[in-house]
């Protein structure tokens, strides 16, 4: 899917119910393009501020986000607005600026039943130090993961057991050996080397008769 403009009736459709509300006054206040885009891997939405070109704001947000982590993401975009609104860039983009944005644009949005209890309390140990993305975080991050539309065979690296297996994007195969507290040692089984990878990667577990 290319990126495409969504209306901001449209926005209705991706956010959890009765959160629009508390949106419609950023659109209200500010010209913004928002954009629906493909899956990136890198990046789950991004800001662009006016320019002589573009004389408005433009946010794009991944299209296959669940509602809880659209809403997350296009708060923390909207935080970026803010910012360049007070700061004209002149700050780091993820520094105490834009964390204290953050904290105050998602504060209204905790204890109306948006989130889950789960993804609720989760974003609230975030907000003591929100980073640059909820994937930074793993307990964010798997919290919100649980409600996600799962690829059939695809697990997180943390949910699955020592001996087990899987395959990686590129095809290469597996095992894993242990667990770290955020990370994974695995051994390759074509070159027998060990790698770590970050324990709420998303891998495509492998059915084998082996047995750890």
């Amino acid at each position: 899917m290319p990126k495409q403009e969504t209306s901001l009736h449209l926005l209705q459709r991706f956010i959890p119910e009765g959160s629009f509300t508390l949106i419609a006054p950023y659109f209200q206040t500010h010209i913004i393009h928002l954009t629906l885009t493909n899956e990136r891997k890198s990046v789950l939405g991004d800001y662009r501020h006016p320019t002589k070109e573009y004389p408005y704001h433009r946010i794009s947000i991944n299209v296959n986000l669940n509602p809880y982590s659209f809403l997350i993401t296009l708060l923390h975009e909207i935080a970026h607005l803010m910012v360049f609104v007070h700061f004209k860039g002149k700050v780091a983009p993820h520094g105490k600026e834009w964390k204290t944005q953050f904290r105050h644009i998602m504060i209204p949005f905790i204890g109306q039943h948006f989130f889950p209890k789960d993804v609720e309390a989760a974003l609230l140990a975030y907000l003591h130090n929100p980073a640059a993305s909820t994937c930074t975080d793993p307990t964010l991050f798997k919290a919100l993961y649980r409600y996600d539309e799962r690829k059939a065979g695809y697990k997180l690296l943390s949910e699955m057991k020592h001996g087990q297996r899987f395959e990686t994007e590129d095809k290469r195969n597996f095992e894993i050996i242990e667990h770290n507290r955020t990370r994974t040692r695995c051994r390759d089984l074509q070159n027998k080397r060990v790698y770590l990878f970050p324990s709420i990667s998303e891998v495509r577990q492998v059915n084998t008769n082996h047995s750890a």
